[in-house]
């Protein structure tokens, strides 16, 4: 078969569309392969780096709202819509995915109007506004969360897949995590506030570990790189049992090893949580579009799998609180780790590789 995926602008597009792709490449190493990007987005760099050739189109986001700032944009999605029609043509494309971005828009539309099936996988519960217009068109909306399908109503198909999870993931040992992190019998707690850094997170995380003093709990404080030296400066001469780092290379056996995880809410993070089946305290970032991190964290509340505090809420004395709750009592810290394994969904990729090979010709 030869497949076109399409999907970008941030890692949290990307990355599905290559785990998707790796898959069936390893299945099926006679499946011809080929992305379609801007070049301004991070597939540009992630798509070579992996082995995949891509192509390239002008498109950007736009409204769906009557607005004469959509004329630029609206003419580019034509333009693109058309350009990507030549693209699957001249590919001889057989199936096209779209893992959301605004890149996917005029690539799915193009496949539909040349009648070549497509699916299309939403990582978030509040789907993307890509994936919302193009859920009519596709012949299979792919979903993570069940609460998906109620902002799908004019989808065809919805099919519940969950998001890909890397193996790496699935084949951590805690145990084995947990001696290679040189770690005994103490908790773990893994505070994570992204590669670049939340500085509320950060913030309120050196002030519950100044207003405890106390080393009952092993915190490893993942900064972010923006933030790193300013943390390091504010915890100096505070004692504990704390690390600070950077960035954490080796995430899956501390994600692994951990007892609590206290991060952002975004998809891949919170599916890898679930198929862990680790407790977590979640912090939404409040600066996403259509606030979808909340969608996805209350997702995980309302399933008995998480502790939700939202920013504008968020202090030390509230988190010693959850942490608390959930560490120095097992029945509750056991209930939401049961609660998340229950949610996880942990074979999106197989899911999604037997649908599209009903479609082989």
């Amino acid at each position: 078969m030869n497949i076109i995926f399409a999907g970008g602008g941030t890692a949290g597009h990307i990355n599905p569309a290559l785990a998707i792709a790796n898959h069936i490449k390893n299945i099926d190493k006679n499946t011809n392969i080929l992305f379609v990007g801007t070049k301004k987005g991070l597939e540009s760099t992630l798509v070579p780096k992996e082995g995949y050739d891509i192509k390239y189109i002008n498109a950007e986001g736009f409204s769906t709202s009557i607005s004469i700032k959509n004329i630029k944009p609206l003419s580019k999605f034509a333009f693109s819509t058309l350009k990507s029609m030549k693209i699957i043509s001249d590919f001889k494309a057989d199936f096209v995915i779209g893992t959301g971005g605004y890149v996917c828009a005029p690539v799915v539309f193009a496949a539909h109007l040349k009648k070549v099936p497509s699916l299309i996988h939403e990582q978030n519960v509040f789907p993307g506004s890509a994936i919302r217009f193009l859920s009519k068109y596709a012949n299979i909306t792919a979903t993570s969360f069940e609460e998906s399908d109620k902002y799908l109503k004019n989808a065809k198909n919805i099919l519940l897949t969950g998001n890909p999870i890397r193996p790496s993931i699935l084949m951590s040992n805690r145990e084995i995590s947990r001696k290679e992190l040189g770690l005994k019998d103490e908790k773990l707690i893994v505070s994570v506030g992204g590669s670049l850094g939340a500085q509320k997170i950060n913030d309120i995380i050196c002030n519950y570990v100044n207003i405890c003093k106390n080393n009952q709990y092993k915190l490893i404080i993942a900064t972010g790189q923006r933030e790193y030296e300013k943390v390091c400066e504010k915890m100096s001469g505070i004692d504990g049992n704390y690390e600070i780092k950077p960035y954490i290379h080796n995430m899956d056996t501390v994600m692994s090893a951990a007892d609590l995880l206290i991060c952002r809410s975004g998809a891949i993070t919170l599916s890898e949580i679930c198929a862990l089946g680790k407790a977590s305290i979640l912090i939404p970032s409040p600066n996403v579009v259509n606030n979808h991190q909340e969608y996805n964290a209350r997702a995980l509340e309302k399933g008995g799998a998480a502790k939700v505090i939202l920013e504008s809420n968020f202090n030390e004395k509230i988190l010693s609180k959850y942490i608390d709750e959930i560490l120095l009592n097992a029945d509750v810290k056991e209930k939401m780790e049961k609660s998340a394994l229950k949610m996880a969904m942990t074979n999106a990729c197989d899911i999604i590789y037997n649908e599209i090979k009903k479609f082989k010709r």
